[in-house]
């Protein structure tokens, strides 16, 4: 049976840094608001396009695994905040890496989009249809962002990785996945005015609205998380204790800390980066696992769990099996164009206008 070993890994994160002080000055809120109910101090908000985010990240990650961007068969993008429909991202990706031999697909399944990807590709590698495959997951969840909206605004931010997969004959990489959705509370996470559903033809369609339902995600994320890493732990014949490292979705500290709870998971073993980042959706696991390995918490040989929850609501657990290498082949010097503005100055025309609006509809 063949495997997919993970051969690269890369991230990218905008240079713009929004603190909880900056949200504070245009919301009623402040840094200990929010970092004690999240854990998040800051986020990235990104001044470009998302597939300039996709196109470093996966540049870097190629460069990790030494590989050529002409040998990549598939690229996988996860991501909810695509540059566009219609191409989809990933060709756009596809096209800036000169990867002319890979065939290009978007999933949309918001936070879980990289696990997803992963899934699918470790699969496809499996079963021979292809051997060398890119996976991307990330967000510009900025650029939809209701700047009125407490409850969502001081969540999220912007962010994008991605691993290369290869075919290999060791027992290595994803080895193990449960994925899922609870389609009941599909409405619990919303961006609500995209898409064909809504009407173009109201003053509200050019305004994104959310429905964000914060409780009833909390208790499905920590349960539907709990429940698939059990799965795959179990799919191995192996325990928590047998786990070197937990690489989690970073949706907010609360949830990681009762999923640690919930498992019976040391916290020293739960990679966490959402108070630099916030939830960057798709993003938080590939940037989270690159993190993990420049600071030298990945072992080689060792088990690194993964799990996450998202919009669907989907969610997911992986068990990567990690190879002999821990470092990267080579380095890429790619990197995303200068930004000249602070990340206030970058959203300061969206806050205006969604102070405007709450003025007219009061």
């Amino acid at each position: 049976m063949k495997h997919a070993e993970i051969t690269g890994w890369g991230k990218c994160l905008p240079p713009a840094i929004l603190s909880n002080a900056d949200l504070a000055t245009f919301m009623d809120t402040s840094d200990e608001w929010i970092a004690s109910r999240t854990g998040i101090r800051e986020r990235r908000v990104c001044h470009c396009n998302f597939s300039d985010m996709a196109l470093v990240s996966a540049k870097r990650a190629l460069a990790a695994a030494d590989l050529d961007p002409s040998e990549l068969d598939l690229i996988l993008l996860g991501s909810l905040t695509n540059d566009s429909l219609c191409p989809n991202t990933a060709s756009l990706v596809a096209d800036a890496l000169g990867a002319r031999n890979a065939a290009a697909i978007d999933i949309n399944s918001a936070c879980t989009g990289f696990l997803y990807g992963l899934h699918i590709g470790t699969n496809l590698i499996r079963t021979g249809a292809h051997k060398k495959v890119l996976v991307i997951g990330g967000e510009f969840i900025s650029h939809y962002m209701n700047w009125s909206r407490r409850d969502v605004a001081v969540l999220f931010g912007d962010a994008c990785g991605a691993v290369v997969i290869e075919e290999s004959d060791e027992e290595t990489g994803l080895v193990a996945a449960s994925i899922g959705c609870e389609s009941d509370a599909k409405y619990a996470i919303q961006i609500t005015n995209l898409g064909s559903a809504y009407s173009r033809m109201t003053d509200d369609f050019l305004y994104i609205n959310w429905n964000f339902e914060g409780q009833e995600v909390f208790k499905r994320a920590v349960r539907a998380m709990a429940q698939a890493c059990e799965e795959v732990l179990e799919q191995k014949g192996l325990s928590i204790s047998d786990v070197n490292l937990v690489v989690p979705h970073q949706a907010n500290k609360r949830i990681l800390d009762a999923l640690a709870k919930k498992v019976g998971l040391d916290e020293d073993k739960v990679f966490i980066n959402v108070h630099k980042y916030g939830n960057t959706s798709a993003g938080t696991i590939p940037v989270a696992l690159t993190e993990a390995l420049e600071e030298g918490k990945i072992e080689p040989g060792g088990h690194v769990l993964m799990a996450s929850f998202g919009a669907g609501l989907t969610w997911g657990a992986g068990l990567i099996k990690w190879s002999d290498r821990i470092t990267p082949l080579t380095q890429s010097d790619a990197d995303l164009p200068p930004c000249n503005k602070t990340a206030l100055e970058l959203i300061e025309a969206q806050i205006k206008r969604y102070e405007e609006r709450a003025k007219v509809t009061a």
